[in-house]
């Protein structure tokens, strides 16, 4: 039953984890403030008096949306209880009443979108408020920010400082500009600051060779990648991975019907729904193909990937990792990827089926649980013979 429930990206779909109650304080709700994401959703977010809160400072948290906001009856003004949920995502209880100011009202959603005052609408059946306009520059800018992070395109160097300056200047609209960028112009790049004799920052040459290096890297990632970085509503990246197993192309992809995109594991009916409609928008299709005039792969090689298919080695064993491997210098996710690659599954929790946990340096919590459960923890040296090998030596 478990098998059959599967898992997400972090968590198994079959397990709730119970936890110590957290530390718990109460500070001022100075305002709420709206967040616009990279899908146009709208979430209230509460400003707060910075308090020292299970180790470190918060000053906001997610109010999540407009019901969970009259659920917990938080309004400006209001004495609120905070805690980290988990302890480490900020979370807000609710108020406390006796301290309430006499003038502080119930809060609503704005029936505009902040960033750019077009109407905002709440589909039925949903709680969250969304901006449906093309242009909205808030949705711009975190589309931007997400194709260009380490779990989609990784483009190493492409921060919010250098593409908040890219979208001010005009030169980056959507995520197929940065596919137009060279290092001449990104080296005369404005960063909005000035030097001490009063002449303006340059972005300069040494970090623009880098980023157009990265750029250039970015255009051969793997069909999930640039799946997960289009940010199509629901499709995060174990959603990208089982679709570009399904549809090795985009343009296999962009044919599917409903009924067919239903059928891939773990997509149901309300995702294949969202990812149909992508693709049937003119301007993502646009965008799409821009990517690939300016040379963006967008589709996995099967016949290569056949080819090149290693020994299934490791099927039936389960590897969690935790901490940094120093080391190999790979991340987290590329080991993962190797051990996929000789097929092994690998889960980002820990439980009794655990075959192996890699505990890398400054190993966190999922250590402690493999000792407490009798897991066994392999150290990145065995990481490394297990993926020059493709087997578990006898006796780790």
């Amino acid at each position: 039953q478990q098998e059959a429930m599967g898992y997400t990206a972090r968590a198994p779909r079959w397990a709730i984890a119970f936890k110590f109650p957290p530390e718990e304080k109460t500070t001022l709700l100075r305002d709420i403030t709206v967040q616009v994401g990279r899908t146009g959703k709208l979430t209230p977010v509460a400003e707060l008096d910075p308090v020292r809160v299970a180790g470190s400072t918060v000053a906001r948290a997610t109010l999540h949306n407009e019901d969970e906001v009259r659920r917990k009856d938080v309004r400006v003004g209001d004495t609120i209880i905070v805690r980290k949920a988990g302890d480490v995502i900020p979370e807000i209880l609710g108020p406390v009443l006796s301290l309430r100011p006499a003038d502080a009202q119930p809060w609503e959603m704005p029936r505009v979108c902040p960033s750019c005052q077009s109407p905002v609408v709440r589909e039925e059946g949903e709680v969250d408020y969304r901006c449906i306009s093309i242009d909205c520059p808030a949705q711009a800018a975190e589309r931007l920010i997400h194709w260009a992070s380490r779990g989609a395109m990784d483009i190493d160097g492409m921060g919010e400082e250098i593409i908040g300056r890219l979208i001010e200047s005009g030169r980056v609209t959507d995520v197929a500009d940065y596919y137009t960028l060279d290092a001449v112009e990104l080296s005369m790049l404005d960063m909005g600051r000035v030097n001490k004799d009063g002449a303006p920052i340059r972005l300069g040459e040494t970090v623009a060779k880098k980023l157009v290096a990265a750029i250039d890297e970015s255009r051969m990632r793997p069909l999930a990648r640039p799946l997960f970085g289009l940010g199509i509503r629901h499709v995060g990246k174990t959603m990208a991975e089982a679709l570009a197993a399904a549809f090795p192309s985009i343009d296999a992809l962009m044919a599917a019907s409903e009924e067919e995109l239903a059928a891939v594991e773990g997509v149901g009916p309300k995702i294949a729904r969202c990812v149909y409609l992508f693709f049937r928008t003119p301007d993502n299709v646009a965008v799409i193909d821009r990517l690939r005039k300016h040379g963006v792969s967008l589709e996995d090689d099967v016949q290569a990937a056949e080819e090149d298919a290693l020994p299934q080695t490791l099927a039936g064993l389960t590897f969690v990792l935790t901490g940094s491997l120093t080391q190999s210098g790979m991340t987290r996710d590329e080991a993962g990827a190797a051990l996929k690659a000789r097929g092994a599954k690998v889960s980002g929790s820990v439980s009794k089926k655990t075959s192996y946990v890699v505990a890398g340096e400054a190993a966190g919590s999922k250590y402690d649980k493999a000792i407490a459960l009798g897991v066994p923890v392999l150290d990145e040296d065995a990481l490394l013979r297990i993926l020059e090998t493709g087997e578990v030596p006898a006796g780790e």
